[in-house]
């Protein structure tokens, strides 16, 4: 592999802003601002929107679309059967 050419990559905190849920993993991106963590390590901080604990996907607050699908809102339009 060639020197120099790769992101380093290492251990980085993510917060959920929405939930205030934090997780440790590795990861490529980087912050000026840090947190410790609480192994007692300094970690960077990688603030974000929506992680899982705040997804409707996985936090089971999902809306399920019942309307039907073209074929049916074309056979309702037109009173087909």
């Amino acid at each position: 592999m060639k020197n120099d050419v790769h992101p380093e990559y290492r251990k980085v905190v993510f917060l959920d802003t929405s939930s205030d849920y934090k997780f440790l993993t590795g990861s490529t991106q980087n912050s000026e601002e840090t947190i410790e963590w609480e192994d007692g390590n300094t970690y960077p901080l990688i603030r974000v929107e929506i992680s899982s604990e705040s997804h409707p996907f996985y936090t089971g607050k999902q809306k399920a679309d019942k309307v039907g699908g073209r074929v049916d809102r074309f056979k309702k339009k037109y009173n087909m059967k």
